[in-house]
């Protein structure tokens, strides 16, 4: 990843958006500290895009299928503490 200053980025703009095309993110810098990154739009997409899937099928996919959970709750209006 080429690290830009961002007023080199600023004054060449064009040429840190072509190299995010052909060679990958470009990191943006302000004052020596890392503070943006410019990627293709191509890279974007395979970050946003991401398959929807329902709640149902999430949980049916969970390694926690089948697992035999004991929900009983005590209904008691109180509890006895130990202070």
């Amino acid at each position: 990843m080429h690290t830009w200053q961002l007023q080199n980025a600023k004054a060449e703009f064009s040429k840190v958006i072509k190299l995010a095309v052909t060679q990958g993110p470009q990191d943006i810098t302000v004052r020596g500290e890392p503070t943006a990154v410019v990627i293709s739009r191509r890279d974007y997409n395979k970050l946003v895009k991401k398959p929807h899937i329902s709640l149902v099928k999430m949980l049916r996919k969970s390694p926690l299928v089948g697992l035999n959970l004991d929900l009983k709750r005590n209904k008691t209006t109180c509890r006895n503490i130990d202070l």
